[in-house]
């Protein structure tokens, strides 16, 4: 466990340009820095730097942050990972906190089998290369596939002798103690006698983000009906299958730069397809694609196309990852290959080109895809037409409503048009399923020790609204609150002692609706309240919440543009820049106000209607009068125009 001190030092001494510049060549422009931005393929440059902030924003993508957050992104690494790789760069010697007893046997156990597998996959490799035995049964093999040298070296492909023991005996005599062989499922007991697991097959070494070996698969070369045809490493310490996706160290760049990864079944499917030119692939290894493997892969890309074989089996297999998929938010796409080949055949049938057209004409989206099928099956049968109604329902269902309404709401409107159905009532079977699953999660809460227990009650409903919802709200001015908060907070304010004041004063916070604004306006005056001064930008930037660095970063580096709903409302400007920075926070303060003064105007509407008597209805009107004053007021002082962010 790194210590906060340790992190902190780190963040203090990366310096962003320096640490980009590692990867990216920079240009200088006015006082930031440009370039083509690392994580998706664009022509003129939309990544930029700020030195003096700290951090990095591309608006092609979206990405941003600060010098550790570039590192997780550039790398495909965890937080912990960044900061050891910035303290490596900066020779910056890390403070570990004291781990409980438990958590260093875990560590140390995790250690010897990393150093372990690494013996191990060196071991294998050389034995394909360089023994007879190799070369003659492992080294055709891959020839036979057509694997490459280069791409063989790249995955680090091995070979197990056959004899039994060979690699037993090759780790004993390195000092390599017989427990951790057995544990990390290289060797095995039998009534006291030592064997070699992989005997006599050609070996994939599995390797995680950052290339370590995690764990092994093999595959049997010769005809044995009692021994499986692959096989591969037991669960461990450092070996979660479910965590793990092959080719993934192999494919991390390329997945991030074109915003998509391709899944497929298999280890040869990997390989084929990097040999290619096709190298943001990766495989579930064998199993089938967990919730812990999507992930995985949201981290690089939320963009998910299947490549499965286009038999009945490879449709199935598809179907199970994509309702997982889905309730993770990515968009998700099948490509089913023609009958008889999968990736690893196809490719090296047709080559990369057609391979390349190939997909990009046959992929198709989840629902569409399920529909086309479950269609032909139904034909003219009204009961299997019931039955694909509630499946492409329940599909549907599984999309993240908070996240993905603009989507739900689409496939709801395609699936009603060609399935013939109502629209609303396919709103109502949707969330009949989200109910279910609301409910199901409600049982099995119940079912876990008390602690562990979620509010359920307190969870309302997700369910899609009808023809009557009202529009959401625009939140971008809300944001706009917390980047004059962050820019101009400690600038002088006529009539207060600095801009922060000026904004407490006159800003009511109930008035705000968005929860995020709220902790982001809590965070910046609990600082104050605590410190009895000002927070500085990189208390902000450097945050140790990944969250506030994310969305700091992206108010910083924003795009501004007139808010339409504002403008025609209200007819009001901004001047935007740092010279004008008063300009800024009236505009904001004033967008505050109006909206203050609308929803004391609402409310007095509602009770016109029901006042009870003369007097009572001539205060009221008194009142709305008044408020439309002020109002007019505000519109004379203020002659600036709101602004709309980009980055939400």
């Amino acid at each position: 466990m790194i210590s906060p001190a340790s992190i902190q030092e780190v963040m203090n001494r990366a310096d962003i340009v320096e640490v980009v510049g590692q990867f990216v060549r920079l240009k200088r422009r006015g006082a930031n820095y440009i370039a083509n931005c690392p994580f998706h393929n664009e022509k003129s440059p939309s990544f930029s730097v700020s030195a003096s902030k700290g951090i990095f924003k591309c608006f092609g993508c979206g990405k941003g942050g600060n010098a550790v957050t570039f590192v997780q992104e550039h790398e495909r690494i965890t937080y912990p990972e960044a900061i050891r790789w910035l303290a490596d760069f900066y020779k910056i010697e890390l403070e570990e906190t004291k781990a409980s007893e438990e958590q260093i046997q875990h560590q140390q156990i995790e250690e010897s089998l990393r150093i372990l597998n690494e013996f191990a996959a060196q071991y294998f490799h050389d034995a394909l290369l360089q023994s007879e035995e190799g070369q003659t049964i492992g080294l055709s093999y891959f020839k036979e596939r057509g694997f490459r040298t280069e791409i063989i070296e790249q995955f680090r492909l091995g070979y197990c002798p056959e004899d039994g023991s060979s690699f037993y005996k090759a780790a004993i005599e390195k000092g390599y103690a017989p427990e951790m062989l057995e544990k990390s499922g290289l060797c095995k007991n039998s009534n006291g006698r030592w064997y070699d697991t992989y005997r006599g097959r050609v070996i994939f070494p599995i390797q995680g983000m950052t290339g370590r070996v995690l764990g092994f698969g093999a595959r049997i070369l010769k005809t044995n009906e009692k021994s499986p045809k692959y096989i591969n490493s037991p669960e461990n310490e450092l070996y979660v299958k479910s965590r793990v996706l092959y080719g993934l160290y192999q494919s991390r760049q390329s997945m991030g730069k074109a915003d998509e990864c391709y899944l497929v079944e298999g280890y040869t499917d990997v390989i084929s397809l990097h040999q290619g030119g096709v190298d943001n692939v990766v495989s579930s290894s064998g199993t089938s694609l967990t919730e812990d493997q999507l992930r995985v892969i949201g981290r690089t890309t939320k963009n998910l196309t299947i490549l499965y074989d286009g038999d009945s089996a490879g449709i199935k297999a598809a179907m199970r990852g994509m309702d997982m998929a889905l309730a993770q938010s990515f968009n998700v796409k099948l490509a089913l290959l023609p009958e008889g080949h999968d990736p690893d055949s196809y490719i090296q049938a047709v080559g990369a080109s057609a391979f390349h057209t190939y997909i990009a004409d046959h992929k198709e989206d989840i629902i569409g895809f399920r529909m086309e099928v479950g269609m032909k099956e139904a034909a003219n049968d009204p009961a299997k037409k019931s039955k694909l109604v509630n499946e492409i329902a329940e599909t549907i269902s599984r999309i993240d409503k908070a996240e993905d309404f603009a989507l739900q709401d689409y496939y709801i409107k395609q699936s009603s048009e060609r399935l013939q159905v109502d629209e609303q009532g396919m709103i109502n079977l949707v969330n009949k399923f989200i109910r279910e699953r609301i409910e199901q999660d409600r049982r099995q809460a119940q079912n876990r020790p008390v602690e562990e227990q979620q509010d359920y009650e307190s969870t309302p409903l997700p369910e899609i609204p009808g023809n009557d919802s009202n529009e959401r709200p625009d939140d971008a001015q809300e944001w706009q609150l917390i980047c004059v908060l962050l820019l101009y907070g400690q600038k002088p304010a006529e009539g207060f002692q600095h801009v922060a004041e000026m904004i407490y004063q006159r800003v009511d916070f109930d008035i705000i609706e968005q929860a995020d604004v709220k902790e982001f306006y809590t965070l910046y005056y609990n600082y104050v309240s605590e410190h009895e001064s000002l927070p500085e930008l990189n208390y902000f930037t450097l945050h140790t919440d990944q969250q506030i660095q994310r969305k700091t970063a992206n108010l910083l580096h924003n795009k501004n543009e007139v808010s339409p709903n504002w403008l025609e409302k209200f007819g009001i400007a901004m001047l935007n820049g740092e010279e004008n920075y008063i300009n800024d926070v009236e505009s904001t303060l004033c967008y505050f106000e109006l909206k203050k003064l609308k929803a004391l105007q609402a409310e007095l509407r509602k009770q016109l209607p029901q006042a009870k008597d003369e007097q009572s209805m001539l205060q009221l009107m008194q009142q709305f009068v008044a408020l439309k004053k002020t109002e007019q007021e505000i519109l004379q002082r203020q002659g600036t125009v709101i602004v709309k962010s980009a980055s939400r």
